[in-house]
């Protein structure tokens, strides 16, 4: 069944993935999730985006069951800081048929503080500081630095990785 404006998918995926765009506060990663979510939906892609900032307690075992139950035919994007290697393993060790990948999106201290202070839902600075100070980078993961990259072009690294692991069909048009 083909869905006008939208190319058929030609990657069929047996088993379910999830992508996991992590980082410390301010360093865009829901910019980031939001716009990549938006992209594959407009090559046709069913994605299920979860991000941190909707849960106000147990927030990584929420997002864990919530990307759990998400279909198979669907690219899961997960938001989160996921700072703490133990929330990271969380996820690696999803049932088998699931792959894992994370990204890991960054900036400078300052541009993470700037940031913060220009959200209306902005936390405590302290607070960037330590999850900024603590941060456990996940191992294997693709890094985006947006102080060097701009929204479009992380997305662009997003997809041709996601490309690379056969996740989503060749875009011949870009």
């Amino acid at each position: 069944m083909a869905t006008i404006g939208l190319r058929p998918r030609t990657v069929v995926r047996d088993h379910r993935v999830i992508l996991v765009i992590c980082g410390p506060p301010g360093a865009g990663k829901t910019t980031i999730a939001e716009e990549l979510r938006r992209r594959l939906e407009a090559r046709g892609e069913s994605v299920r985006l979860h991000h941190s900032d909707d849960f106000s307690s147990r927030t990584y075992e929420q997002l864990y069951e919530r990307a759990s139950d998400d279909p198979e035919d669907a690219i899961t994007i997960v938001d989160g800081t996921f700072y703490r290697r133990t929330w990271q393993v969380q996820f690696r060790t999803l049932e088998s048929r699931t792959d894992v990948r994370f990204v890991y999106v960054t900036a400078d201290l300052e541009t993470c503080l700037e940031r913060n202070r220009s959200r209306a839902d902005s936390i405590d600075e302290q607070g960037v500081h330590v999850v900024y100070r603590e941060f456990d980078a996940p191992e294997d993961a693709l890094e985006i630095d947006t102080d060097e990259y701009d929204v479009a072009a992380a997305v662009d690294e997003i997809v041709d990785a996601l490309e690379s692991w056969g996740w989503i069909a060749t875009d011949s048009n870009r």
